[in-house]
């Protein structure tokens, strides 16, 4: 089948399956669990902590369900900003897509931010001697590598994702043999007392940090559909890239943590001062392999940082860039390269963001930082998409459907309570930081920006609601056949049909 241009966008679909797999992949695994693992640890207290990429599984499989379904039904650029926008615009015009893109230019960034932070962490391990301003140096000037490798045909950027999620797979697979050829079982499941104490404060406290940092190191499973424009036959691509993602990595995690613990004295693991705190993989490799083989792997540790980075840029960048060209974000932000055909102002923003966020990062705590990003990205997005899938359902029937999220509506309920637990506890685990009140700030200062925009757009609420409803009546991406009962797009009417 020839290459299929997009006829809302201009995007060119040209990304299978394997591809966005690899996509997906790539910015889930990263850095993450290098850096992360020592920080479960510390939330449980114990080797217990493998409990935290459970239920980070858990909860990433029943939400990439809700992705599945809305990915396969609305496969536009943008991901959830699509969603939103079809489910709510019946009642709340364009405020719900509008706040979507407002928090995405900052989550996204800052997710990405975290994956530049664990490259110089690690970059420690091989350079001692590395003093806070060269680390910082050495970020910034990642991340304009970054952008320079995204300067490019989406095609040429499909074939690298794959170079590096081979370069992840491997460096992920040779920690877990180091790990597994000197592992004791003893140490890895030798539990303090009142370890599984689940009636204590304590228990649940720490559950909910371990629940946060899981899926913070399974987010990512999205990536591939916020480029649903540039998928090809995504009504069966997508719901397979992330399912196919989240069980490959969930197979990853539980591996490197229950090897890790088998290797390295979980204790030690909490001493900020030492190599199993700050770079706990390349203190596996060597005691498994020696020192020579720990600098090896860690070349390949950092390559696997900056493969994360690329693939959460690469597919951010596309959620303003489908904002803008409907007209619910700033018009600049809705042009491509004239020959490479990627939104260069959207992505030129985030790689700011992300430097940004890495300079602040560098001078907090990584723990800070995430619990900040997932507390913003769970308000608009986590718990939106939930009630989206449900509004969809009801508001447009005869939506194509390819695929249909299973045993519904368990997996919404199971994603609801996940999210909640962990917005719940997000104080309770950042003492003196308040995530939850800078993120319901950053809300309201959204809604603000909202109010400005819609008045000098004269939109809802300061004029009609636009009801475009475009897959509902559009081409089938998967077959280039529009469906039966395909009519004009309407816009301008309100839910009665008035």
């Amino acid at each position: 089948m020839p290459d299929l241009m997009d006829e809302r966008v201009g995007f060119v679909r040209r990304i299978g399956l394997f591809q966005a797999t690899a996509i997906n992949m790539s910015q889930m695994c990263g850095i993450g669990p290098f850096v992360t693992i020592p920080l479960m640890v510390a939330a449980f207290g114990g080797p217990q902590a493998v409990i935290g990429f459970i239920a980070g599984a858990v909860l990433a499989l029943a939400d990439g369900l809700i992705w599945a379904e809305l990915g396969a039904s609305l496969p536009g650029a943008g991901g959830s900003y699509v969603y939103l926008r079809q489910a709510f615009q019946y009642r709340t015009g364009k405020l719900m897509p509008f706040l979507f893109v407002w928090t995405a230019m900052l989550f996204i960034p800052l997710a990405m931010s975290t994956g530049v932070i664990g490259f110089v962490q690690y970059l420690g391990y091989l350079w001692p001697g590395m003093t806070q301003g060269q680390g910082d140096l050495v970020g910034l000037v990642t991340i304009a590598v970054v952008l320079a490798l995204l300067w490019r045909r989406v095609e040429n950027i499909a074939k690298l994702s794959v170079v590096l999620w081979t370069v992840m797979i491997a460096s992920v697979v040779l920690v877990i043999l180091a790990a597994f050829t000197h592992f004791s079982p003893g140490q890895a499941f030798t539990y303090p007392a009142h370890a599984f104490e689940v009636t204590s404060d304590h228990f649940w406290i720490g559950f909910a940090a371990g629940l946060t940092i899981g899926i913070y190191d399974y987010l990512g499973y999205n990536t591939a559909a916020y480029m649903g424009a540039e998928i090809k036959r995504p009504g069966r691509t997508l719901p397979r890239a992330i399912i196919y993602s989240i069980l490959g990595i969930m197979t990853i995690y539980l591996l490197l943590q229950v090897g890790t613990l088998g290797v390295i004295e979980w204790k030690d693991m909490l001493d900020l001062d030492s190599t199993a705190s700050t770079s706990v993989a390349s203190a596996v490799l060597e005691k498994a392999w020696g020192k020579s083989a720990a600098d090896a792997v860690t070349v390949l540790i950092l390559i696997t940082a900056v493969a994360s980075v690329f693939a959460g840029l690469l597919g951010g960048s596309r959620v303003p860039y489908d904002a803008a060209r409907d007209k619910v974000f700033f018009r600049p932000y809705g042009k491509l390269h004239p020959r490479h055909r990627f939104p260069v102002l959207s992505l030129l923003t985030m790689g700011a963001v992300t430097a940004a966020g890495f300079m602040l990062g560098r001078h907090t705590d990584l723990a800070t930082i995430i619990q900040l990003l997932t507390t913003v990205m769970v308000i608009v997005q986590a718990l939106a998409q939930v009630a989206a899938v449900t509004v969809l359902r009801r508001r447009q029937p005869g939506l194509r459907r390819p695929y249909k999220m299973w045993l519904y509506p368990l997996p919404s309920a199971v994603a609801l309570v996940g999210w909640l637990v962990i917005f719940g506890y997000a104080d309770k685990n950042s003492p003196g930081r308040h995530p939850i009140e800078w993120s319901l700030a950053w809300v309201a200062a959204g809604c603000v920006a909202f109010l400005l925009w819609s008045r000098y757009e004269k939109v809802w609420p300061f004029g009609p609601r636009e009801i475009s409803e475009e897959y509902l009546h559009g081409t089938d991406p998967d077959t280039e056949e529009r469906p039966p009962c395909a009519g004009p797009q309407t816009e301008g009417r309100t839910p009665d049909g008035d």
